[in-house]
């Protein structure tokens, strides 16, 4: 096996782990919402926006790294890293507003200090 081979599937593998990470992560969520809702719970829904952003975080992140071990390794022309840096670009756009989504805060902002116990 090449390094070219063997790079191809390492980035292939990544890819395969963060789409997995995103269908797990989505079903898990829902089968926690699902829970949450029979049971009656108040933020059900902002709850399960939360663990579904988080998973699809996670899984892009993933992705974006499967991208750039195969843009760099395998195909390092002037055209795939200009597709690579807009696929990132892309990316990183989805991050912020999921991050936005699911804390209330760009990534970039302290989180606020934590609340003394009464």
């Amino acid at each position: 096996m090449t390094f070219v081979e063997f790079v191809e599937h390492v980035g292939k593998g990544i890819d395969a782990a963060g789409v997995a990470i995103i269908v797990i992560g989505a079903g898990l969520a829902t089968i926690i919402a699902a829970n949450h809702a029979r049971v009656g719970a108040v933020d059900t829904y902002r709850r399960y926006r939360q663990q579904l952003g988080r998973s699809i975080l996670l899984g892009l992140e993933l992705l974006v790294a499967a991208d750039i071990i195969r843009t760099v390794a395998v195909t390092p022309t002037l055209r795939s890293v200009a597709v690579l840096a807009g696929i990132v670009l892309i990316r990183t756009f989805l991050s912020f507003s999921l991050e936005l989504e699911i804390t209330g805060r760009w990534p970039w902002q302290k989180s606020d200090p934590p609340t003394p116990a009464d």
